[in-house]
């Protein structure tokens, strides 16, 4: 067999391994050097922390002169709420003067009234037309026996990140307003003569509502437990509104949601009498 002989393929030196081989320093400290023969060194240390220490000095003094700011407002804030705080307490001390003022008035008002017109038949007449316009327009206190139902907001509310403690499509465990205002409702149609809320006499243009988590009625807050009494023949007043809508509604309440829900019978009962109102229109209506 003739022929020339096979050349034999040897590894390629890796460029890497070479460069080890016949470069023994490495390129980034002559860039360096070059830089530092053209005037591109980098800035020493020393210039480094200055700049640092610059910069932290600044934003101390930012922070400080926030700070002295904030300590500044401070004493006038404080001082705009007591000033607040001081007015709210003698606004609520001059109401209540007034509204004693005005009871003591209305008392003495009665007593002339009754003492001028109760000389003769026609002022007699006259004095209890009058009264029983006051007992409708409920501005006279009244007592008797009656019904009192009771309503009380749950202790705790519910954990709602528990999903044992919480209720399909209800956002909110607790007595509402409308609850209230059913209540009151069914009494009066059960043959109420007279009722109130806490301390508060329901009379005509008296609203029950809610605001934020205050329960307001005529504009009074009434904390919970919300008692509701009504005066009326105890036994026709329970029948009447254990069938009502309201019953129903607040023992699926009770029921479903924990809220406090009882009806007590009791002998005597008395109700203070309701805020007067201006009247500035009034239509006689019926048969004249």
């Amino acid at each position: 067999m003739s022929g020339s002989p096979r050349q034999v393929r040897r590894n390629p030196v890796p460029s890497l391994l070479k460069s080890l081989m016949t470069e023994h320093l490495d390129p980034g400290y002559a860039g360096a050097a070059n830089d530092r023969d053209q005037g591109h060194s980098k800035p020493t240390r020393v210039a480094a922390g200055v700049w640092i220490a610059l910069g932290a000095l600044l934003i101390g003094l930012v922070f400080g002169i926030a700070y002295a700011q904030a300590t500044a407002g401070a004493p006038d804030a404080s001082q705009e709420r007591s000033e607040m705080l001081s007015k709210v307490r003698a606004a609520e001390e001059r109401g209540r003067s007034l509204a004693t003022n005005r009871d003591e008035l209305t008392s003495r008002a009665d007593e002339q009234r009754a003492s001028a017109l109760a000389g003769d038949a026609q002022g007699a007449e006259v004095l209890g037309q009058l009264r029983l316009l006051e007992a409708g327009a409920a501005t006279e206190p009244v007592h008797g026996p009656g019904l009192v139902v009771t309503l009380t907001d749950l202790a705790a509310r519910p954990d709602l990140s528990d999903s044992s403690q919480r209720v399909p499509g209800s956002p909110k465990a607790g007595v509402l307003d409308r609850d209230l205002q059913s209540v009151v409702n069914a009494l009066w149609a059960s043959g109420a003569e007279a009722v109130a809320v806490g301390d508060v006499r329901v009379g005509p243009a008296v609203t029950i509502r809610q605001a934020g988590g205050a329960m307001l009625v005529d504009n009074q807050p009434v904390p919970s437990p919300y008692r509701v009494s009504a005066i009326g023949p105890p036994g026709k007043l329970q029948t009447g509104f254990v069938v009502s809508d309201a019953f129903l509604r607040m023992s699926a309440v009770r029921d479903l949601y924990g809220v406090g829900f009882s009806i007590a019978e009791t002998d005597d009962l008395s109700l203070p009498a309701a805020a007067g109102r201006e009247i500035r229109f009034a239509q006689e209506t019926g048969a004249p």
